[in-house]
């Protein structure tokens, strides 16, 4: 099949120009002023931007969390990324605490085959390393899973000591892979939750109360000191607040190669929202939490001059009904996360371009090309190019919206509410096309799945 993408305005992380894009089976063949070549389909892009697909390195699809599984799965949750216009995502598969990380890759490979509508990549979560098991990273490495994320927060479930975390800095240093890094002192804020709950404190608002900036930025902190002496790129997981920005920047200008991506929920939403009425609060416990609105401003600035490298949404829905529930009288079994990935190409461009904070060049490196180059993407995704995998948005930057549960133009995830409910955007995916097939057609989807498994390349290595 092929496909004529015609009048155009053509953006990318550096280009901003009008042509022609012709697709050949699943790569961009033709770039190119008034093209004259036939083609199965044909787009009209006349007064619309053709960015390239969108990349979102953070999703957690059909993932147990505090005794129950996050609402959306690899169908419903690539589903609903498409129609937000993002065409690749980074899962996270988990390795169970003293078992071995490849069984975990294999799980996550089992959840996915057959169901996703666009490709699709895995970090490896890693929940312990002795010694002996230290090979599998070079076999995950092999397998193109080039990045593991280990956490610093959940002792007793997802925590790696400083042992764990050295020991595989190390391995990934050697083996030109990046280390992700869920960044809070757990240890500290267990005990400030035990302190909450012996004082009767339950509710939804203590879940942000009990984990304040400061151990956020202790934690990033550490975790760049550790990736300096054991010799590893570094990518701080939702940075939430200036305090850990702060630490970035400091490791940053030592020299130190780390990156961090920050959220949607981080820019747009703030610390009241745990005061809702009755058990409202509940839809935005999170981790890390939201923060003081103040620290909004930072983080965009941190977007504007590239101390913060992307954004990602840590997409990890659960349902009202049913799942958060079950914290209703204890905010420590809340399950963690809120949905996002349908709307955070649409966030962006409002927040970022619409409302003047930077260029559309600017929009398409933090949704799209940091995240193919940090993590071995590029330049198969995350450009316009020749020979590029055809990931392409026709995006109307006119268009408006307002993002509910109740909009069928903003809400395709698989949860009974918003983390955006009622905020208006103005910027909207309107064709989205992954590998040359046209999974979104003015807010319809023809066909779903034939999404495909990326093998990702080395830290610095090209893939093709």
């Amino acid at each position: 099949m092929s496909v004529l993408i015609k009048n155009g305005r053509i953006i990318t992380a550096v280009d901003d120009y009008y042509a022609d894009v012709y697709i050949e089976g699943e790569k961009i063949a033709l770039i190119g002023r008034d093209l004259k070549v036939g083609a199965d389909t044909v787009i009209d892009a006349t007064d619309r931007l053709v960015i390239p697909g969108g990349i979102d390195p953070h999703t957690h699809l059909d993932m147990p969390f505090g005794g129950t599984v996050s609402a959306d799965d690899f169908e419903s949750g690539t589903r609903a990324a498409a129609f937000g216009g993002t065409t690749t995502i980074i899962d996270f598969a988990i390795q169970t605490k003293g078992r071995s990380t490849i069984e975990g890759l294999d799980a996550w490979h089992a959840k996915a085959e057959g169901k996703a509508t666009i490709d699709y990549a895995f970090h490896m979560i890693i929940t312990d390393m002795p010694d002996e098991r230290l090979p599998e990273m070079n076999k995950l490495a092999d397998e193109g899973i080039t990045s593991y994320k280990l956490f610093m927060a959940y002792p007793g479930v997802l925590y790696a000591d400083d042992a764990t975390l050295y020991r595989t800095f190390r391995r990934a240093g050697d083996n030109g892979t990046r280390i992700c890094m869920h960044a809070e002192n757990g240890i500290v804020i267990d005990e400030i939750i035990k302190e909450a709950i012996r004082d009767g404190k339950v509710s939804p608002r203590w879940h942000a109360h009990t984990r304040p900036t400061r151990m956020e930025a202790e934690g990033v902190h550490r975790a760049i000191s550790i990736a300096e002496v054991a010799g590893v790129p570094l990518y701080i997981v939702h940075l939430s607040c200036a305090d850990a920005l702060e630490q970035v920047k400091l490791g940053r200008m030592r020299g130190i190669d780390v990156q961090a991506e920050t959220c949607p929920q981080y820019l747009f939403l703030d610390i009241d929202h745990y005061d809702a009425p009755g058990f409202e609060g509940a839809k935005y416990v999170m981790t890390p939490p939201l923060r003081e609105k103040w620290n909004q401003g930072v983080l965009w600035s941190g977007l504007k001059f590239g101390h913060l490298s992307a954004v990602a949404t840590d997409h990890c829905p659960f349902c009202m009904k049913d799942q958060k529930e079950l914290g209703r009288h204890d905010f420590t079994k809340i399950p963690n996360g809120a949905p996002g990935v349908e709307n955070r190409m649409s966030l962006i461009y409002h927040g970022g371009v619409v409302e003047g904070r930077f260029s559309l060049n600017r929009f398409v490196e933090l949704t799209s090309t940091a995240a193919a180059k940090t993590f071995g993407l590029f330049p198969k995704k995350g450009t316009i190019a020749v020979g590029s995998d055809a990931d392409i948005v026709v995006f109307d930057p006119n268009r408006k919206e307002t993002i509910s549960v109740n909009n069928e133009f903003t809400h395709h995830m698989k949860v009974d509410f918003s983390t955006y409910e009622g905020i208006e955007i103005q910027g909207w995916s309107e064709t989205v096309l992954s590998r040359g097939r046209v999974v979104v057609d003015k807010g319809r989807m023809p066909k779903t799945g034939g999404g495909q498994f990326i093998r990702r390349a080395r830290v610095g290595e090209p893939l093709r």
